[in-house]
């Protein structure tokens, strides 16, 4: 695989595809989502073959993927992303002459994305990541993920059927197999300009130190996982211990547990929890042991739970009696507060359907549990308005460690939209500055750049003084259109 050959073609590319108009990009766009649907029978057995995932599961991934694809069209076609700015010179300004100048936001270069094991279509080869970097204006190198090989090769297809009827450059789409030093190898290129990547902190944190390393350091975009966890306030709790049991179990055995926002981690009062631990009890023994995505995977979950299990500060509510070479039986253990404040290991995502209930006497644990969390993607507060309305420290504390602070329901299921966010302070990102999810993961591929005095003709279409494309612009400090 000749590694300069794939670079020098998506850097050509991108010469020529970061100036195509957004209604061209978003064209491109549609032509992907079209012909993903028009593969839709093929792409949901051959998903569902590779990764154990239910066909219905895949459906509904099939059809998330097919959705962010039009959104990102439409957001390309309409241009306001680009964050357009004029601020107008003033030649007689005084003491000094005020200059014209113009500032937007502009494309990166080519962008190593890696596919997702959990999500074969979602977070994969024509996933959130590829698809905001090239709604940006970004060639992507895309490194499949071997878990799901043929599902990555069709839909790789796909893009590049829709690169040719849309008349771009080859370069602008690649797909590469390989192993671990393949995805080095990418990183490393002196051509690649950035990175996206959701999977493990071990793989996510590798790409990171070695994109850092190199003499033109890029920004890598890794989502590396969370625990994702709830915390239970007394009065909400006590009203309805047997739905909130109902609505955890559900969160946290929904496809195996193989989720980045299955919530690892509960924290209960003392007062509710031997109720609750009963109620989440009877609901995990109603659940039907699922297959997981691999042995691999099968094999790192029972594996971490057979580290927990030695651990003495843990009673366990639930434990897996018999291993399987593939389904993962849920398990849940208890601790008090006091003993997980000691340990950061209890912090630690299993990836699977376990869960660890931390048991707390009072607030100020409660507090203390907030201020030791590590980074995360979601923490969901469960509390009656009376209740929150009391414990605005907290939450205030709680906005610090995570991405989005749900206050109802659970975290499992992320909507792709304008206002998702989706990534959150490290180690559960490397950039919380970012999102994976919705229309603002086009910004991590982009970077801003401004013009002065630049004579008009030659000015991008977004920042000439007569708006060809009509978009909402910042002019001397008025949004308009």
């Amino acid at each position: 695989m000749n590694f300069d050959q794939i670079f020098e073609s998506a850097q050509s590319a991108f010469l020529f595809y970061k100036n195509l108009p957004g209604k061209e990009k978003g064209a491109f766009l549609r032509r992907i989502a079209d012909g993903l649907e028009a593969e839709k029978v093929e792409l949901i057995g051959l998903a569902s073959q590779e990764s154990n995932l239910p066909e219905g599961r895949i459906t509904g991934e099939l059809g998330r993927t097919v959705g962010q694809v039009r959104l990102f069209a439409h957001l390309v076609e309409e241009g306001s992303w680009l964050e357009a700015t004029i601020d107008h010179a003033d030649p007689e300004r005084v003491p000094v002459p005020k200059p014209d100048i113009r500032r937007f936001l502009t494309p990166l270069g080519p962008v190593v994305v890696f596919g997702a094991s959990n999500f074969p279509l979602a977070f994969s080869t024509a996933g959130g990541d590829t698809i905001s970097a090239l709604a940006a204006g970004c060639p992507v190198i895309y490194k499949a993920h071997p878990a799901h090989p043929e599902t990555s090769k069709l839909v790789g297809q796909v893009i590049h059927k829709a690169v040719i009827d849309s008349s771009l450059p080859i370069g602008i789409f690649t797909h590469v197999e390989g192993g671990i030093d393949t995805g080095q190898a990418l990183v490393r290129h002196p051509l690649a300009k950035a990175v996206a990547f959701t999977g493990s902190f071990a793989g996510g944190k590798a790409l990171f130190d070695a994109a850092n390393q190199r003499t033109e350091p890029i920004p890598v975009f890794a989502e590396m996982g969370s625990v994702n966890p709830i915390i239970a306030l007394k009065e909400k709790l006590g009203s309805d211990i047997s739905g909130l049991a109902k609505q955890f179990v559900a969160s946290l055995t929904l496809g195996a547990g193989q989720f980045c926002t299955n919530p690892g981690l509960i924290m209960v009062p003392g007062v509710h929890a031997e109720e609750f631990a009963k109620a989440v009890k009877q609901e995990l023994q109603q659940i039907v042991a699922a297959p997981m995505l691999h042995e691999g995977i099968a094999s790192a979950y029972y594996n971490a739970i057979a580290i927990l299990q030695e651990r003495r500060e843990l009673e366990w509510v639930q434990i897996v009696e018999a291993k399987d070479l593939i389904k993962a039986f849920p398990a849940l253990a208890k601790i008090k507060a006091i003993d997980w404040l000691e340990d950061d290991h209890f912090q630690q995502e299993v990836f699977g359907s376990f869960a660890l209930m931390v048991v707390y006497e009072h607030f100020n644990e409660l507090y203390a549990i907030a201020q030791r969390l590590h980074g995360q993607l979601t923490i969901t507060l469960w509390g009656e308005e009376e209740e929150l309305a009391k414990k605005v420290d907290l939450i205030n504390q709680l906005e610090e460690k995570c991405g989005r602070l749900l206050f109802k329901g659970v975290p499992t299921g992320v909507e792709v939209g304008y206002a998702m966010q989706h990534g959150g302070p490290y180690p559960s990102t490397t950039d919380s500055r970012s999102t994976s999810v919705g229309v603002y993961a086009i910004k991590r591929f982009a970077r801003p750049i401004a013009f002065q005095d630049m004579p008009n003709s030659l000015l991008p279409d977004a920042l000439r003084e007569e708006n060809p494309l009509g978009i909402w612009r910042t002019v001397d400090g008025n949004f308009q259109n």
